[in-house]
């Protein structure tokens, strides 16, 4: 597909978190501040800077977006889409849009990985759906079809359709979605980004030899998750 593109996006706090962490810690300094000046306060000032101040470092954690690159060769090579864990890797049967058995890998993200979501091939953009749904656990097996989801199919130069899947979680309940139809796409490009713990499911071409086993921790954009033949 020529000369890969690599987008410089220098992010070191992903965007999606940018005003939601500004706030926050500005209320945070305030309330702070005004138990300081307050007597008698000091004992209740150094619980809320500790306890408070604890979640925000956690929510500033949750919203990292590491500057990465994919240095081999991406040539029918599919990487993680995000960093978490393998939880589920089956022949399923999918109905929805190719009508055959496919190949699914699944990565749970906790509320301690990188929320970011890269795109697992290089492509072009095919279509971008997204369902309304339940928010069940987003490790059990129903979460991929009756959760709430963003479904972008990406179609390889090769001319393989990729299923990548967005899963909303219990507790994240929104995703967020880049990947516009038409657009040609790469690895180490953002797909998108999914808010509090959650998954991402990659439905592969039966054939493909799969590299990650289960349990197996992934690094979104860096982990070899497959080879398509």
């Amino acid at each position: 597909m020529g000369k890969r593109l690599r987008k410089l996006k220098k992010i070191r706090i992903h965007r999606e978190g940018t005003n939601t962490l500004l706030c926050t810690l500005i209320a945070l300094v305030a309330i702070a501040s005004l138990l300081w000046t307050m007597e008698d306060t000091k004992i209740a000032f150094w619980i809320f800077t500790v306890v408070f101040g604890s979640a925000w470092l956690i929510v500033l954690n949750f919203y990292r977006c590491p500057i990465r690159y994919f240095n081999g060769d991406t040539a029918r090579t599919v990487v993680a889409p995000a960093d978490g864990k393998v939880v589920v890797i089956e022949e399923v049967e999918e109905n929805e849009y190719f009508h055959d058995r496919r190949i699914m890998v699944s990565i749970f993200m906790s509320l301690f990985n990188v929320h970011a979501n890269w795109f697992p091939v290089d492509g072009k953009v095919k279509f971008v759906n997204h369902r309304d749904g339940n928010y069940h656990k987003a490790w059990l097996p129903k979460a991929s079809e009756e959760n709430e989801h963003a479904d972008v199919m990406i179609t390889t130069p090769e001319g393989e359709d990729i299923l990548c899947r967005q899963i909303a979680g219990a507790v994240a309940r929104r995703i967020v979605t880049y990947a516009k139809p038409e657009e040609e796409c790469y690895i180490d490009e953002h797909l998108g980004f999914i808010k509090l713990g959650s998954r991402v499911d990659v439905y592969l071409p039966l054939g493909t030899e799969i590299c990650v086993k289960m349990g197996q921790t992934t690094t979104g954009d860096q982990t070899v998750i497959a080879k398509l033949k």
